[in-house]
């Protein structure tokens, strides 16, 4: 079973940046897409950024611009930086693994953002 390991949530003033970071623990993570959704109180979860085996991506559009997602298969990590943060991207973030029929969640990390 592959697991995810999520870091880099935390506390940060609007407009300023955070790095999130997800680790796979098996090596099938290079078939697979990987990326990041999120949650806010009160709504359904939504994609975040999204990236193919093949280095496709796809961006919710509240992030484009915004917010880069990047993977390092030799070490089975996605990152997501989140630039010029918004009060409006506060939500527990979740990385995200898919291939053929496994979808795999990690545990979450709550990002908040003060006005």
């Amino acid at each position: 079973q592959v697991q995810l390991v999520e870091s880099g949530g935390g506390l940060v003033q609007a407009g300023g940046s955070l790095r999130l970071s997800c680790t796979a623990s098996k090596s099938t993570f290079s078939l697979a897409t990987m990326g990041w959704y999120r949650q806010a109180p009160g709504k359904q979860r939504e994609l975040v950024a999204i990236m193919s085996s093949g280095g496709t991506t796809n961006y919710g559009d509240s992030v484009k611009g915004r917010f880069t997602v990047s993977r390092d298969n030799a070490k089975n990590t996605v990152n997501l930086q989140m630039n010029s943060l918004k009060p409006e991207d506060t939500a527990v973030y979740y990385c995200n693994l898919k291939f053929s029929i496994i979808n795999i969640w990690g545990q979450g990390t709550q990002v908040t953002v003060s006005s």
